[in-house]
């Protein structure tokens, strides 16, 4: 089969190339054998624990829930995972390959939504056609840059999809960009929900006020402690985040600030700590944990990639008190040891069971993390 990946390479023509799913594609690839991978020796709170779901889902990213399914997102892979009976015995099929940069993803009343660089695809009811998946572009209406151009998608409780447009730089003024956007089902519809943003690869929603909540990653090359990373709310259509004159509650922009005041724009609702990265957020929904947790905002810190030490490569936790955070404290923590970078958190997402599903694409593995009172 031809490898478009390399074709895309050779030409320089991502944009252009039109890649399809073959049914041939859809292969079960392991039952799932956790003896492969040996977990970094992971801290967490008491009665906690972490095992491996499947190690066996190379560049693991974003993750969406069917009925009994499991589906897995790569960016640089190229490749969307379907990982069956999860939660009892899980086996990984590959169901696309030679994808754009992947990274979105999204299942809604049967069907499956991918996000690639510059469209979106739509595979109708997956669950029942796994073996022989295929999809429909359903929107082209997308920059192709791929600098901060993977999307994080998800559907929110309008049944309106959200789709960030991340700004195709580490600053710069470009109006069309920087934003969150939502359009229906079928790609239409678009609405702006909120600007000034830079590179938000995390969004949901509020289990009770269905509020928009994000994260954003700061710009770079300010120093190891500026700006923060940020947990963003939004409270109206069309809210300003600062991005690109004003990072965190009150850092000017040393070349851009002139373009506005952090005055006129929205601060976060939480800074975090400098260039960790924070990726896919959730609000804990399920009842395994125990009841402090409940409706309290995870955060997956993929991790730094040019700070002098090495920061993130975690989970951290804000608790929040009548909406708002009161803390921002270390959940689980061991993926970094001296320096030394033994895992990525990416993304979560809370099983149905009640334990929570982290995706490493740094080592391929998706863990599960339970609790236990005994």
């Amino acid at each position: 089969m031809v490898n478009l990946r390399e074709l895309k390479k050779k030409y320089k023509i991502p944009s252009l190339i039109r890649t399809k799913v073959v049914a041939c594609l859809s292969l079960i690839l392991f039952t799932t054998n956790i003896s492969a991978f040996q977990i970094p020796e992971i801290k967490l709170p008491a009665g906690f624990e972490i095992s491996v779901l499947t190690s066996q889902t190379p560049g693991a990213r974003s993750m969406a829930l069917g009925n009994n399914t499991l589906f897995v997102s790569t960016r640089t892979e190229g490749k969307i995972y379907a990982i069956t009976d999860y939660l009892d015995n899980p086996q990984v099929k590959i169901i696309a390959d030679n994808l754009y940069m992947p990274n979105g993803i999204a299942y809604n009343n049967g069907d499956l939504y991918v996000a690639e660089i510059h469209r979106l695809l739509k595979f109708k009811d997956i669950e029942s056609n796994i073996d022989n998946a295929n999809f429909t572009v359903i929107s082209k209406d997308f920059p192709t840059d791929q600098h901060h151009g993977w999307r994080y998608i998800a559907f929110g409780p309008d049944e309106k999809l959200y789709i960030p447009i991340g700004s195709p730089c580490n600053y710069c003024d470009e109006p069309d960009y920087g934003l969150i956007i939502s359009v229906d089902k079928y790609g239409k519809n678009k609405q702006i929900m909120a600007r000034g943003i830079r590179n938000t690869v995390g969004i949901t929603f509020h289990p009770q006020t269905n509020e928009l909540w994000f994260t954003d990653n700061g710009r770079d090359m300010l120093g190891d402690d500026i700006p923060p990373g940020e947990l963003n709310k939004v409270s109206f259509s069309g809210q300003h985040f600062g991005f690109p004159f004003c990072h965190g509650k009150s850092i000017k922009d040393p070349i851009l600030g002139d373009l506005g005041s952090c005055s006129q724009s929205t601060p976060p609702t939480q800074e975090l700590d400098a260039h960790v990265a924070p990726l896919g957020l959730k609000f804990y929904t399920g009842s395994q944990f125990p009841n402090e947790y409940k409706n309290q905002i995870f955060i997956p810190e993929h991790g730094s990639w040019n700070r002098t030490k090495k920061s993130g490569y975690r989970i951290t936790l804000v608790k929040l008190k009548d909406n708002h955070p009161i803390s921002y404290e270390t959940f689980a923590e061991g993926w970094l040891k001296d320096e030394k970078t033994l895992g990525r958190p990416v993304d979560l997402i809370i099983a149905k069971d009640g334990s929570m599903l982290v995706s490493d694409d740094h080592n391929g593995v998706i863990y599960k993390i339970t609790y236990n009172s005994n």
